[in-house]
């Protein structure tokens, strides 16, 4: 999400359908696609999720949706094994 700041006026989200064959196929680019822009001001990565074209108002969390006790989120993998990573 690409933002002017709090208080300049509306906010946009960006929706960029990628269609791939398998859902684990979906989350892997999602999880590479979200990394690549993580310095990208305004991305929140922790957000993104994976959807089959059919049913987009089901969604998948890419990443933990977890947050930490100091309100940041988990970085690690959807379902991960093991202690939260911080972002």
């Amino acid at each position: 999400m690409l933002s002017h700041g709090p208080t300049t006026g509306p906010r946009y989200v960006l929706h960029l359908p990628v269609t791939v064959p398998t859902e684990d196929q979906a989350v892997r680019f999602a999880y590479a696609l979200a990394r690549s822009l993580a310095l990208v001001p305004g991305v929140e990565v922790a957000g993104a999720t994976v959807s089959a074209e059919d049913a987009q108002h089901v969604r998948r969390w890419v990443f933990c949706d977890r947050i930490l006790p100091d309100r940041r989120r988990c970085r690690a993998r959807a379902d991960h094994d093991g202690p939260c990573d911080p972002v």
